[in-house]
């Protein structure tokens, strides 16, 4: 690469020199890679709009219910009191990103990336269904406005504001839930002024991103982009050319010894700048736009055969690789976050396997101190906070362990229900030759039933004697 390569890194590739947007009109890629890429598309769209509907035990499959504080992962439900887990996935979800972009660059984006599978899977092939190719989507943009335009401007947008409503539902069910969402579709309007408003929002801003945004939400939006930057090294596997063997570049002629002619195996046909869809050259190097959906691999592998070259100019490879042919391997910077990986997804494991179907706190409510009851007793008011995180409906008993005293709840004939969080006063009563030094830690049993399902530790408080 020479000094003057590198210009390109001033610019992005979907700006032009006035700061205003250089539309993209990609090629429809063809191709090994984008063929494997539609499939395994089309299972994830077929994931995401069938999860919510998919219950488990009786509840969704996932659900962020950011609004009652509720999230279900394969049917186990999280509570705010479990919250604690829940930030502990998020930096083992954190770390995974760190290791899978430290290896592997930015395959989550061309692969997995529900803006990219959507825009490109979706929306770009209604476009070029309804628009054609390229070069007749350019035609059709500069022409003017006939019935022909009118009809396929129409047939577009109205299907791709389809497409975007029942995206919305689908991610409005991944909130509420898809029975409150099928309540909200099947009653009048009015009961649901809050969750239609929500779903035209939603409508919307979809819309919006794949009908205008499109490449600009992973070229300037999206902060993985930059992130990918800062954790990229020399052995980070990317989509990448093959500078060494495809300079200098040259036009194909028939016949032609393309060494003895001075020219490399690039043709520079432009093929693979014509299919990017952020509007990149990839011959430049690794790039911040690039979004790894290897469109470019299969243009010019498919240009590479049609001239008898080999295939394979541009691939995934590293930097290393290309400059020296030295395969990928393991830096200490890979073990490193491997190991830190490992740890914190035990951690999780051990959390969630060991996580308790209740949760309770007892503390003594505010400005309160003991009392000194008729009968020389003194007595303690507390405040019970007791979660239910299971779907079964339990008889509430409480009980002093280790601790001669008496303890009142003042719910009589208590029963916690399903999924219940539960607040109630508590008394716990004591005699004076008991407590030590005015203080005392009591335990608490809490029992379903006949089954004690938790304890808690709080203090008494009573006369210094």
């Amino acid at each position: 690469m020479t000094s003057q390569d590198e210009s390109f890194r001033d610019t992005i590739a979907t700006v032009d020199d006035k700061g205003k947007r250089i539309w993209v009109y990609p090629k429809m890629p063809k191709g090994w890679f984008y063929d494997k890429r539609k499939l395994l598309s089309y299972l994830l769209l077929a994931l995401l709009f069938a999860t919510p509907h998919i219950k488990i035990g009786g509840e969704p499959m996932i659900l962020l219910n950011v609004i009652e504080r509720k999230f279900v992962f394969f049917g186990q439900i999280f509570w705010p009191q479990d919250f604690y887990i829940l930030a502990i996935g998020l930096v083992v979800s954190v770390v995974f990103v760190v290791l899978f972009t430290v290896i592997f660059g930015r395959i989550f984006c061309g692969w997995f990336c529900p803006q990219t599978i959507f825009m490109e899977m979706l929306f770009r092939r209604i476009e070029y269904w309804i628009d054609g190719d390229w070069t007749h989507q350019k035609k059709l943009d500069a022409q003017p406005w006939n019935a022909e335009k009118i009809r396929k401007r129409v047939l577009k947008h109205s299907l791709f504001f389809g497409i975007s409503f029942l995206i919305a539902n689908t991610f409005l069910a991944y909130i509420i839930g898809a029975d409150e969402l099928w309540a909200i579709q099947t009653t009048h309007p009015k009961e649901h002024i809050g969750g239609l408003i929500a779903l035209i929002i939603f409508t919307f801003v979809f819309y919006g991103v794949f009908m205008f945004l499109r490449e600009q939400v992973c070229t300037t939006i999206c902060p993985y982009g930059r992130l990918q930057g800062v954790l990229l090294d020399k052995n980070s596997i990317v989509i990448t050319y093959d500078h060494v063997r495809g300079e200098e570049r040259g036009k194909f002629r028939k016949n032609e010894d393309r060494k003895t002619a001075g020219k490399g195996d690039c043709i520079d046909c432009g093929h693979c700048v014509d299919v990017c869809p952020t509007g990149i050259d990839i011959r430049h190097g690794t790039q911040l736009e690039c979004v790894n959906c290897t469109a470019c691999i299969d243009a010019c592998d498919h240009m590479m055969e049609a001239v008898d070259l080999p295939k394979g100019l541009i691939r995934y490879d590293s930097e290393n690789g290309i400059n020296t042919g030295v395969k990928f391997r393991w830096t200490p910077r890979v073990i490193g976050y491997s190991v830190v990986l490992t740890l914190l997804f035990g951690v999780l494991v051990t959390l969630v396997a060991t996580r308790s179907d209740f949760s309770a706190k007892m503390l003594r409510q505010r400005g309160t101190t003991y009392q000194e009851l008729a009968d020389g007793r003194i007595s303690n008011i507390y405040e019970l906070n007791l979660t239910n995180k299971t779907k079964n409906a339990y008889p509430l008993r409480l009980e002093l362990i280790d601790t001669q005293g008496e303890i009142e709840l003042a719910l009589q004939d208590a029963v916690l229900q399903p999924e219940q969080h539960l607040k109630s006063p508590v008394i716990v009563k004591m005699n004076p030759d008991d407590i030590k030094k005015g203080r005392n830690f009591v335990y608490v049993g809490i029992y379903a039933g006949d089954k004690l399902v938790t304890k808690v530790k709080t203090t008494f408080v009573g006369p210094i004697l």
